[in-house]
């Protein structure tokens, strides 16, 4: 448990017995624990404070958990609960699913499951409250706080507004470090969705299983470890954003799957036959060629204009070097405040040396050096050697990026065949419509 994480349990039960080894159990990964032998006496409890999660028998005597369980979700429906039962009765199951149990476990119940059940329904709760809105900075993602006034992120600004004036699909592009993410949350928090939660999936980091998983749900049992229920994160979106990142990297398998939830607006949880309905809007973000993917038959064509409703490019930072000095400026007030230093100034010197630098990590990159920067900077102002960027250039070899190469080779080709689109395209083994998105994307024009 993290150390800044505070649980609360409720066990509700009418034996005694129960009572004690359950609260035990959970205490060891819980900071506070309480107990109740009836519905009555929890409703008691609930008053005094609303419990994280509770664990409640079914059969007791009184009122029954089911009814505990309807009461909870009319006066705390952020609460979890966790049906029990010693009795096989699978009307009760599907009628706690339905009413919105998290989940429902047959007694005795072994302890590793136990720990298990618990840990997963706090990382649940944990991801919730990721997804949710911030409430400390509710201007954080308005426009005003994009920086640049490069044509180039004017034009990526003004497709932010019309994205958010709908509620249709978006793919972001832009090298690793752009601020793809930064982009998705400002479609999300300007449109009239806002309220609604905005959920960020890294698709590159999750095998295809585990991503059907992270994004769909699953069934207990629907796969080795699948020891409950879990809600997929287009679940959690409900009707808000969910951003699915690095789309690019993901599996023909993934794709498919993904293109149904697009066209019918509904999934599957792994393990079930019944479909569920999503309202989310779902914005895509890569740093990929998928053009390139799609001629290659590794990225699914209908799929990509699923997506390709509305179309934002972040051009890369070596790019736009024009917006370096606001953008250090907006970054160093931001790393203040989460540092808690002061507010350096740079030295025209130290700006110099920025504008130098070519930023293939892009805006990442140039966060982190700034924040590096704060804390080694001992006065008010931030020079040069703050920066660490001659240490990088002493040390690492100056290599042309991917793009820088393609862009020099499509320059050299066009000279040779003076300019004629048709054969420079021959050569370059394109079609004629790539070369002129490549001409686009390199400003060649």
């Amino acid at each position: 448990m993290p150390a800044s994480e505070t649980r609360n349990v409720l066990i509700v039960d009418d034996d005694a017995a129960i009572r004690t080894s359950l609260a035990e159990a959970v205490s060891e990964w819980s900071a506070e624990v309480r107990v109740a032998a009836d519905v009555s006496g929890a409703l008691a409890r609930i008053a005094e404070r609303v419990p994280d999660l509770v664990f409640s028998d079914v059969r007791m005597p009184g009122e029954s958990g089911l009814e505990l369980l309807r009461l909870l979700r009319e006066r705390a429906p952020e609460t979890d609960v966790v049906l029990m039962t010693a009795y096989d009765d699978m009307n009760t199951v599907v009628a706690a699913m339905r009413e919105g149990a998290i989940d429902f476990v047959m007694k005795p119940i072994a302890l590793a499951s136990l720990h298990d059940l618990v840990e997963r329904v706090f990382e649940d709760r944990r991801v919730r409250r990721a997804v949710a809105r911030p409430k400390d900075d509710p201007t954080a993602y308005a426009m005003d706080a994009l920086v640049g006034r490069d044509p180039q992120m004017i034009e990526a600004f003004k497709r932010v507004g019309q994205a958010a004036a709908g509620n249709t699909n978006v793919l972001i592009r832009g090298e690793s470090g752009t601020g793809k993410e930064l982009i998705a949350r400002a479609v999300h928090f300007n449109s009239r969705t806002a309220k609604e939660p905005f959920v960020p999936v890294n698709c590159a980091a999750l095998p295809t299983t585990l991503l059907e998983s992270e994004l769909f749900g699953h069934t207990r049992g629907a796969f080795t470890g699948a020891v409950g229920a879990r809600r997929g994160r287009f679940a959690l979106a409900g009707r808000g954003t969910i951003l699915l990142d690095e789309i690019g990297d993901t599996s023909l398998e993934f794709q498919s799957k993904l293109l149904r939830v697009l066209q019918e607006r509904e999934f599957y949880s792994l393990g079930s036959d019944v479909p569920e309905r999503t309202e989310a809007r779902v914005i895509a973000a890569t740093h990929q060629d998928l053009e390139r993917l799609v001629a290659d038959g590794r990225f699914r064509e209908d799929l990509y204009y699923r997506l390709r409703v509305v179309e934002i490019v972040l051009p890369p930072l070596r790019g736009r070097s024009s917006d370096i000095p606001q953008l250090a400026r907006h970054l160093i007030h931001r790393a203040a405040s989460v540092t808690g230093r002061a507010e350096p100034t740079l030295s025209d010197d130290a700006i110099a040396a920025l504008l130098q630098h070519d930023w293939p990590g892009n805006v990442r990159e140039l966060e982190h050096c700034l924040t590096r920067a704060i804390v080694l900077a001992a006065g008010s102002v931030i020079r040069p050697d703050h920066l660490g960027l001659q240490e990088r250039r002493d040390a690492e070899p100056e290599l042309p990026s991917l793009d820088q190469l393609e862009r020099a080779h499509i320059v050299r080709v066009l000279a040779y065949t003076d300019g004629q689109k048709n054969r420079a395209a021959d050569i370059l083994g394109v079609s004629r419509p790539r070369l002129n998105r490549l001409l686009r994307k390199y400003r060649l024009e």
